[in-house]
């Protein structure tokens, strides 16, 4: 596991508040090197797992608001990994970013709730899309703006 670190080049859009927790599984070394770079540089904490298994045990060791997972790698799939964390009913938001999207297994097992689904390749923009709306969709209502609808500040 690594934690990213802060590239050079053009700024992202940065959240504000406490930095939301993601962990990036990927086996492809420069596609896990690039995420977390982009998504440390928009204001996350981003660490990594080479695969599955790596990943299993980050998520053992820490609390995270996001997993992005490949599905095609070495020791555990990603889909082996949701599998795990659903079955241990861990509160957290799944974004499967891999080649082809596993639609029958998906189908046989809807317990498994991805939150999101990014089809490789994908850009930057999509990804880091993805996360915001995942973790508006995890917040829900409470945490949204408490301006009544229609009034314009």
């Amino acid at each position: 596991m690594t934690q990213a670190g802060a590239p050079a080049g053009a700024e992202l859009p940065r959240e504000t508040g406490p930095p939301r927790r993601i962990l990036v599984v990927e086996d492809d070394r420069d596609l896990r090197q690039i995420n977390a770079m982009l998504l440390h540089h928009a204001g996350y904490h981003v660490d990594t797992a080479v695969d599955g298994a790596t990943g299993w045990s980050a998520l053992q060791a820490s609390r995270y608001d996001v997993l992005i997972t490949d599905n095609n790698m070495p020791r555990v799939t990603g889909m082996e990994l949701i599998k795990k964390l659903r079955a241990e009913e861990m509160p957290l938001s799944v974004i499967l970013a891999s080649g082809t999207a596993p639609t029958e297994e998906l189908e046989q097992h809807p317990w498994l709730k991805l939150d999101a689904v990014l089809l490789k390749p994908y850009t930057a923009a999509a990804m880091l899309d993805s996360v915001k709306k995942v973790l508006r969709e995890a917040d829900g209502p409470a945490t949204r703006s408490r301006v009544p609808e229609g009034l314009n500040l």
